[in-house]
Order: structure tokens, then sequence, then C-alpha cells
């Protein structure tokens, strides 16, 4: 979008995926939270209405790691359960076809990780999942590398949203690539949500500022100092990116604008 077609829009519409609205843009994930207590007061602060929750990493077995279920009131949020923890396009279908099986939703966040390291997406195993997950009816909300061409093919296999990185998941790097952010952007019929590595309010700003229409924070928030104060930080930081998008900002000029007149000054 131009400066000039940013101009042109004065109200804001709601976030809609698959027919959806939300008027949240802060999706929240449930993972590293020390406490159910600091989950829950910083979804409440954050003001999500979709909230992530990884069923591989869930032992059933085990009171506290299946908590996460319990501990959250599933009728004031969107669940979206995510294939985390799946190395395969083969894993992550199963696992999203347990999610639907168990009642949960036929939403998910997929994600096909095969390194343990860097924690980089597949984009094969990622676009070969999206499409079984798409013929059998799921909502698929990928999440990929800033890569704007494997976008591209996700939005044409059907997928709800595309989800690109902005940097390592947990790294806080902020974004790193921001210019492929905007590509995809510009290209995108269907919402960009920004997905990991934001470490800071100014980060989620950025991203709106470059026309995302969501961000999705976990670590940021679950592993900050006060992780209420930060929900609500990141909150504002989108909420002032996405104003700032709306507004059109100036052009960056390579050399200074006077900002008072320069004509008709007394001598």
């Amino acid at each position: 979008m131009t400066v000039s077609e940013q101009q042109q829009t004065t109200t804001d519409s709601r976030l809609t995926i698959a027919g959806r609205e939300f008027t949240s843009r802060l999706i929240m994930g449930t993972g590293k939270w020390r406490s159910s207590e600091e989950m829950n007061g910083a979804l409440e602060a954050g003001g999500a209405e979709m909230i992530t929750v990884a069923l591989r990493r869930i032992d059933f077995d085990d009171p506290a790691s299946r908590s996460v279920l319990e501990d959250v009131d599933w009728e004031k949020y969107q669940i979206l359960p995510n294939t985390a923890g799946c190395a395969t396009a083969d894993e992550a279908v199963r696992i999203a076809r347990l999610a639907r099986s168990m009642g949960l939703s036929d939403w998910v966040k997929l994600e096909v990780i095969p390194d343990p390291k860097y924690l980089f997406p597949d984009p094969v195993g990622t676009l070969a999942a999206a499409e079984t997950l798409v013929a059998e009816g799921f909502t698929v909300l990928p999440y990929i590398m800033d890569d704007p061409v494997l976008a591209k093919r996700l939005e044409d296999a059907g997928c709800a949203t595309v989800m690109p990185l902005a940097a390592p998941i947990g790294s806080g790097q902020g974004l790193t690539h921001f210019d492929r952010i905007q590509m995809i952007v510009e290209q995108s019929s269907v919402p960009v949500v920004v997905d990991a590595g934001i470490g800071a309010p100014s980060d989620a700003a950025l991203a709106m500022e470059l026309g995302a229409d969501a961000c999705l924070i976990n670590t940021a928030i679950a592993q900050a100092g006060d992780p209420t104060r930060m929900a609500r930080a990141m909150r504002a930081g989108i909420e002032a990116g996405r104003d700032a998008y709306l507004a059109g900002r100036i052009e960056k000029r390579a050399q200074a604008s006077p900002s008072s007149p320069t004509t008709g000054i007394s001598r």
C-alpha cells in the first residue's frame, strides 16, 4: 500500500480470519509461563482473544503439564492448537487431527520444524502439510520464514493467514529483515501475522507500521520480569503501530526539510 493509499483509509476494520472477527490484534501463546496466575493475568492485560497451545508438548498423564488446558477459560478465547514439536509434515497433520478429534478446534497453527538448534520452519514440509490440512477442512495458519514466495504459495493453497517470523523463536531480536515482511504484506490477500522473535513493544509497533495485521507473542511476555505489564505494553505497541500504518507516515528524505515557512520571512 502506498502512502497516498494509506492516507485515504480513515477507519480501521477488525482483524478477520476465516470469516471470524477479532477486536484484538495481539495473539498470545501458552508456553514458558512461570505460573498459571501470571499467564491469565497477562492474557487479560493484553486483551488477547486467540491463544495458542502446543499439544505435542503436553503430557496428558501429568497434571502440571496438562494444566494449560484446565487453567484457561476456553469460553473467552479462540483456541489455536499448534503443531510445535513436529519435525515432519506427517507428524504435524497427525497432531492437527488429534486436536480436532479432542474437540479443541479445527483451526491449527501449523509448524514443521526439523532443526532443534535454530528452530527454522521447513518450507517444503509446511506446504505439504498445509495442502493436506486445507483439503481436510482445517483452518490453517502456517508459521514460515520471512519468504514472500512461500507465503504466496501457502495463500494460493488456501491457508487462512501467513505467519512469517520476525527472528528465530524466543530470540527477542525483533525484525531483522523488515523489507521481506513488507513484501509479504504487499502481496498478501490474507492476514499477515508476524510470529516469533519479537522482544519489545517497539518491535511489535514496527511490524504493524509495515502493515502486518497482527502479532503473535509468547516468550517476550511470558519471560518478562512483569508479564502483565509487558502484555499491556505489547498491546499498546500493536495499537500504536496499526494507527501509524493507517495514518500514513511521511516519506523518508535524504536531506532536511524545514518545518517552518521558507517564504515571506521578515529580514
